[in-house]
């Protein structure tokens, strides 16, 4: 017979919990114009990169649009005098031909009834041929505010044709579907040749780095939890081991179920976890508690009552416990046996109450 001493380790304190991997984000994405399909370059798993391109429309229409804006604009510029190899369409209305033209009438007919008025003054010409030329120069004068009214109102439809061109241009650009970030495709909802409404589903897009994992954590356990915490879990299928960490903790307490809940991210940079995977997690409350632990095979299991025996005065004596977690090939006894007390290896058919010779290492 072996005998072994309870010794004093330390272990991770850890919660354990289950729950589901989520991705990070996940968009159904369509175009923001309709049309008719020209492709479609993803498809179910296939790994997207920010801006990659996810589906085009058939872009005639849109191209001739931007053209014709690009012809309305050029009229209008070519209607203020600009040159249409500039790229400044700021103008002083005074410098344009209409104005000028306006201008030089009334400079005309400004001169005209100063020439008329001092011929009247010395009584030279009728009065009525003075209100004549009166007459003429308010007629230019008026001309030349319109002239000025007309240089304004073409400046305004020039802001117009560059608007035009811009949303000419924004539809051409929006015929094209591209990636809002890094992830993979959970679905195609279309396929080339179909003519697509504005916002229609085209694609359905996950982020799978990195992963969200929701746990429910006990009230009575809800205490130890901390933001930044490590988390160590594992999925059906898989012995791996990954790490994450609390990201995100609820501030209240769930009055139903009892329990918190908490959000933690799990890097998946190769992409080895998968969202809607359910997962069990220990939640790393505390690096290293003191715990003491007894060789697996010094435990005791009968009718649902784990025990072992222990020598005392070179007597057997049986012990109930309370096990924990395991280590390799140790059990942690968290309420029984005190470390230092000698626990037989491989008891057998020991029962308590017997004298023995003990062999200890």
């Amino acid at each position: 017979m072996r005998v072994v001493s309870a010794e004093r380790g330390t272990l991770p304190r850890v919660v354990v919990v289950t729950g589901t991997l989520a991705a990070e984000e996940q968009v159904v994405l369509g175009l923001k114009v309709a049309g008719r399909l020209s492709e479609i370059p993803v498809d179910l798993g296939s790994r997207v990169a920010k801006g990659q391109v996810l589906a085009r429309l058939v872009s005639t229409d849109a191209e001739l649009r931007v053209t014709q804006a690009e012809a309305a604009l050029q009229q209008a510029r070519a209607r203020l005098g600009i040159d249409p190899t500039s790229t400044e369409d700021r103008v002083d209305p005074e410098s344009t031909p209409l104005v000028r033209q306006a201008r030089a009438v009334l400079d005309e007919a400004r001169a005209a009834r100063d020439r008329v008025e001092a011929l009247h003054d010395q009584q030279l010409v009728s009065r009525a041929e003075l209100e004549s030329a009166i007459a003429v120069f308010q007629v230019a004068e008026g001309r030349y505010q319109d002239s000025l009214d007309e240089v304004r109102n073409r400046q305004a439809i020039l802001a117009q044709r560059h608007s035009e061109l811009e949303l000419a241009r924004q539809q051409l650009a929006d015929s094209t579907l591209v990636c809002p970030f890094d992830g993979a495709v959970r679905e195609r909802h279309a396929t080339p040749g179909e003519y697509v409404t504005a916002g229609q589903p085209i694609v359905t897009v996950v982020r799978v780095h990195p992963l969200r994992l929701r746990l429910a954590v006990p009230e009575r356990d809800a205490a130890g939890i901390r933001v930044g915490q490590d988390v160590r879990l594992t999925v059906e299928g898989d012995r791996a081991v990954h790490m994450g960490r609390v990201a995100r903790l609820s501030p209240a307490i769930d009055e139903r179920s009892r329990t918190l809940m908490l959000e933690a991210e799990v890097p998946n940079r190769d992409g080895a976890l998968r969202p809607g995977a359910f997962a069990t997690a220990q939640v790393v409350t505390a690096a290293d508690e003191p715990v003491t632990f007894v060789p697996e095979s010094a435990i005791v299991n009968f009718a649902g009552i784990e025990k072992v025996i222990v020598v005392e005065d070179g007597r057997t004596v049986e012990k109930r416990v309370r096990t924990g977690r395991r280590h390799e090939d140790r059990v942690e006894i968290s309420e029984g046996v005190a470390a230092g007390e000698q626990v037989v290896v491989e008891p057998g058919n020991l029962t308590g109450g017997q004298t023995v010779s003990a062999e200890t290492r």
